[in-house]
């Protein structure tokens, strides 16, 4: 913090606008509550190229927000933090810049990840993301006992996966129907708890979850 009360923070970049998110992004990780319609920008330098990569210099930005847009901290708990740092690493690992937003219920730790090229991180028909999300809850649970599920998401990646199980959930029930019984992929708790409640009011069939977790399943059986 400067002596007129604001945070400053000073990075760079290829382009300017790299370095403004980079800029960004480590003011939301030393202060998650700031404002952050209220961080100023001044572009030190553009940078340049270079003639055929010769002489590159990178564009240099400083960021900078008064402490009334800062806000209060917020503590995390424990699996909140583990599970922020394991994507944190993991998308740092894999090349994608991202902003890293956590926030805990009763149910589940979910870590929200934002940013402008978020394709990487979900990988193809989401098994990025879902290979993730399984380290972040074997994570969770190591050394044993009760944990809460950790969703992991990216663009919205989860609200289409829900569109995506529901639409499962309905072709089970009708091969139930016809057949006796249908067994889904192995879910978390949280995917299986979408099933249930889609299959809830569908008449004729019943859900039970079967095996162990990381992978417990549904089951859909005719009544």
């Amino acid at each position: 913090m400067s002596e007129d009360g604001s945070l400053r923070v000073e990075t760079t970049g290829e382009t300017v606008g790299e370095a403004k998110w980079s800029a960004l992004r480590e003011l939301e990780r030393l202060h998650p509550t700031l404002d952050k319609s209220a961080v100023r920008f001044q572009v030190v330098s553009e940078g340049e190229r270079g003639l055929l990569g010769v002489g590159y210099a990178p564009a240099r930005v400083v960021a900078v927000v008064d402490e009334d847009a800062i806000g209060p901290p917020v503590e995390e708990s424990e699996a909140a933090a583990r599970a922020r740092e394991l994507v944190r690493r993991v998308a740092e690992g894999i090349g994608v810049e991202c902003r890293i937003d956590v926030r805990e219920d009763d149910d589940a730790v979910h870590v929200l990840c934002a940013g402008p090229e978020l394709g990487l991180l979900i990988g193809k028909h989401g098994q990025t993301i879902d290979a993730i999300q399984y380290l972040a809850n074997a994570s969770a649970r190591r050394g044993g006992g009760e944990a809460k599920d950790v969703v992991v998401d990216a663009a919205g990646y989860r609200d289409r996966r829900r569109a995506t199980l529901e639409t499962m959930a309905v072709r089970s029930a009708q091969q139930a129907l016809r057949e006796g019984r249908a067994e889904l992929e192995p879910m978390t708790a949280i995917e299986r708890k979408i099933v249930h409640l889609r299959l809830k009011e569908f008449p004729g069939v019943e859900t039970s979850s079967e095996g162990a977790e990381p992978n417990r399943f549904v089951v859909v059986t005719s009544e």
